[in-house]
């Protein structure tokens, strides 16, 4: 009865923020609809099991979110468990009511991915296909609940579910190849298999279903034992230039303090970009671009410019997570800091400071990779290109903070770099963006990042504007929600 009690108390603290319900049903279904078509046309090109990923996708989703809000749930309120071991109540009580709060928000995303795949393109095995939904949430909810034990830091702990999450899709057996050696050891690579009905001939005498479950439960032991080891050692028991130039050295030094992250902010891109390119099948693609003041289509090899075209989703997506994380990590010290008199706006600069700091480490680690397998035409340009859109979504990031908060916040900093930038604006499902995807914060930049890279005058002078335009707009939006949060 204990645990029920706290299961039930633990969803009613979830709920407060009637945000983050609607976010765990909206994320899926947004990705099982909008994503799962342009996904399944990657696949084909990229040598993957193509139609299979749009059923594959309604689990990537569960598992994703299970992860994030499994993770969140065990670091905001680990002081609050500590104490109440502290008071008595049995470490494994707290954690079966932990996990068992997990399992209910699995289930619940697991729903909502299924009920969006059934709208979208319906569901020939529904037992097949709902037991491997729920087999990647709850997978994915062992590695939420061991990240949220190992990883204190948010930005890191998010960070890390999402590159293990990147490495799991986009390089395992749907997307890519099924029989490459490297990807059978990823958490979810039998689970695929068997839940889109595609053989590995590499099960053994377990079979694919056999190796899934076996992940699946190894998985959420290996987190119930950590989380119950753990949660027993706890048993155990100035002027304005001035305010500015003392804001940026606070911010950088709460930076330094946690080498993790820098480490997160180069590792992710190098391995992304690296791996993107190792896949890369040979075959040729055409693009739709801007030379000489003319539109026209040109050919290119897609070994030769695969790395170059994926930079951008690696870039969007961390930087979207560096601003979010900036302005949420100092909220508190910021509100502090107003009150004993430093002024919003010299705050707000060391705030964007501190983020631009993050921008060029995120663009330099992704253009170093990216130069040791993609020769782009012009480099400046190129780099140019990067910096501009690190810098949009980076701002997206410091947007999203105040209106959504952590949880929510993450999933939705998650949704919108991927719908832009890995589907809306991607040169690998279409030679050219679809029109409505030139109202989108990302295609100003991005088309000025693929004219430096595949051609060899610079002509998108139009985009370079609309890019600069998102990013004065986004600018005064961070500045007045900024200025709205500390007060």
């Amino acid at each position: 009865m204990t645990t029920v009690l706290f299961v039930r108390r633990f969803l009613a603290d979830y709920a407060r923020n009637p945000v983050n319900p609607l976010v765990l049903v909206l994320v899926p279904v947004v990705f099982v609809v909008v994503a799962a078509g342009s996904m399944a046309e990657a696949a084909k090109l990229l040598g993957g099991t193509g139609p299979s990923v749009e059923t594959a996708a309604a689990g990537w989703a569960a598992g994703f979110l299970a992860g994030v809000a499994m993770y969140f749930q065990l670091r905001a309120a680990r002081a609050a468990d500590r104490r109440l071991v502290l008071a008595g109540l049995p470490s494994t009580c707290l954690v079966a009511a932990r996990m068992a709060t997990g399992l209910v928000l699995a289930v619940l995303v697991s729903a909502a991915a299924l009920i969006a795949l059934a709208a979208r393109t319906g569901i020939d095995e529904p037992e097949r296909i709902i037991a491997g939904t729920l087999m990647f949430a709850v997978t994915y909810l062992a590695i939420g609940a061991l990240t949220g034990v190992l990883v204190r830091n948010p930005v890191n702990g998010t960070v890390l579910i999402l590159f293990v999450w990147i490495m799991d899709v986009f390089f395992g057996p749907a997307i890519g190849s099924p029989d490459r050696l490297a990807t059978r050891w990823f958490p979810t690579h039998f689970v695929t298999l068997w839940m889109v009905d595609l053989p590995s001939r590499h099960g053994g005498r377990l079979g694919d279903l056999g190796w899934a479950l076996t992940w699946t439960l190894g998985a959420l032991l290996a987190a119930w034992f950590v989380v119950t080891a753990t949660t027993r050692v706890a048993h155990r028991g100035a002027g304005r230039s001035g305010q500015f130039t003392t804001g940026l050295r606070m911010g950088l030094r709460d930076y330094r303090r946690n080498p993790v992250l820098w480490v997160l902010l180069i590792v992710v891109p190098v391995v992304f970009i690296w791996l993107s390119n190792a896949i890369t099948p040979e075959k040729p693609m055409v693009l739709s671009l801007v030379d000489n003041g003319r539109e026209s289509s040109f050919s290119f090899w897609l070994p030769d410019v695969h790395a170059g075209t994926m930079t951008p989703i690696a870039i969007g997506s961390l930087a979207t997570l560096a601003g979010l994380f900036v302005v949420l990590d100092a909220r508190s010290g910021d509100q502090r800091l107003t009150l004993a008199g430093f002024r919003t706006g010299a705050l707000l600069s060391a705030r964007l400071m501190v983020i631009g700091f993050a921008v060029l480490l995120v663009t330099a680690a992704s253009l170093a990779v990216t130069a040791m397998v993609f020769d782009a035409r012009q480099w400046p340009v190129y780099a140019v290109g990067s910096v501009l859109l690190a810098a949009t979504y980076a701002l997206i990031g410091v947007c999203l903070g105040p209106i959504f908060g952590r949880v929510s916040g993450v999933l939705i900093a998650f949704l919108v770099p991927f719908l832009d930038i890995g589907i809306a604006q991607s040169p690998m499902l279409r030679n050219e963006p679809p029109g409505w995807a030139r109202f989108l914060p990302g295609y100003g930049a991005d088309r000025v990042l693929l004219d430096g890279g595949l051609t060899a005058g610079f002509d998108e002078w139009q985009a370079l504007l609309l890019g600069i335009g998102w990013l004065v707009v986004l600018g005064l939006a961070a500045a007045r929600l900024f200025r709205r949060s500390p007060a």
